[in-house]
């Protein structure tokens, strides 16, 4: 592996990709460019049709953190190409990110070990030589199955033949810079998993909104009109919990629009931050099943934000490569 100066893009040359004897011509080493920079839709460069005698593994870029094992939760993006045509089969930056269980069941056995050992933040490549058709949602376990093959939304089959895969692993908890709370607010403690909770206050709640970064990301900013994908906590007040995404770690997206006192708090908040939003009563709760029970009380949600994109999702890549790497084969 060597490394490619200035460019946002992994190539993954393969050679000799099936075993051969000295009378025999080694099968030509197919190649595929990922292009694009962290945060952005990639676009993948290859001659089409593209020839994968065996599925083939790269990673464009690392992550950091704990690696990833099999049965945790995950959150991705994705992009599926069939290797054939270039023709996209699924493409989660056109709308959210998607949780998913790492396993074979769900996940298909390719993309299982593709994913095993990477670490939030990572984007992967996968040239997958099986058939595609399995409905992860179902549980298909194809071995060659990867995400999007079959629309959980649809029960749409793909195709057989060989696919093209780009994956993002996002963080499953806010990642930034510690920033100091103004005096007055309750404090959020973390355990382990990044799971808060909120120790209260004497004093009252102020009258206001207020949206206080606890950690400060390094993403795109979140515009008023973003779908959000995040992971939160909701507290009364006095620190009782009151509605969670961390009892499965499981985010949630949703468009910002159709919750008022989150558009007004984490409009231009980064990607990557945690925010204290304390919401006055004079704000509907509409991110809440709980909102009936808790009218005319000030509630405090604690919120990693994840991901944000427009309704819609992302355009393609625009910008030039700018960092990458060069490899052989893994299997």
């Amino acid at each position: 592996m060597r490394a490619v100066a200035g460019l946002a893009a992994a190539l993954l040359a393969v050679g000799s990709l099936a075993a051969c004897t000295a009378d025999e011509e080694p099968v030509p080493d197919p190649e595929v460019t990922v292009q694009g920079l962290p945060g952005e839709r990639p676009t993948l460069v290859y001659d089409t049709p593209l020839v994968v005698p065996r599925t083939l593994r790269e990673t464009v870029w690392p992550g950091s953190g704990d690696p990833v094992a099999t049965g945790d939760t995950v959150l991705l993006d994705y992009l599926l190409q069939d290797a054939r045509t270039g023709a996209v089969l699924a493409d989660t930056w056109s709308g959210t990110p998607e949780v998913r269980t790492v396993s074979p069941e769900e996940l298909g056995a390719d993309l299982a070990r593709t994913l095993t050992g990477a670490a939030p933040g990572a984007r992967l490549l996968q040239v997958g030589a099986g058939t595609v058709g399995a409905t992860a949602a179902a549980g298909g376990g194809d071995p060659a199955a990867t995400p999007g093959a079959t629309s959980a939304a649809t029960g749409a089959a793909g195709p057989s033949g060989p696919t093209v895969t780009v994956i993002d692993v996002l963080p499953l908890r806010a990642q930034g810079t510690a920033v100091e709370a103004r005096a007055g607010l309750p404090t959020v403690t973390l355990d382990e998993a990044g799971r808060p909770t909120l120790v209260p206050v004497a004093d009252p709640p102020p009258a206001d909104l207020v949206a206080q970064p606890l950690l400060r990301g390094t993403g795109p900013q979140v515009a008023a009109d973003d779908v959000v994908t995040v992971q939160y906590a909701g507290f009364a007040w006095n620190g009782e919990g009151f509605d969670t995404t961390w009892e499965t770690r499981e985010p949630v997206s949703f468009a910002l629009a159709d919750v008022p006192s989150w558009q007004a708090g984490l409009t231009e908040q980064t990607v990557g931050s945690q925010v204290l939003l304390v919401v006055p009563p004079s704000y509907p709760l509409g991110v809440t099943t709980e909102g009936a029970r808790l009218a005319g009380q000030t509630v405090v949600f604690v919120v990693d934000v994840l991901a944000a994109r427009p309704v819609g999702g992302l355009p393609a890549a625009q910008a030039a490569p700018t960092a990458g790497a060069t490899a052989g084969a893994t299997s």
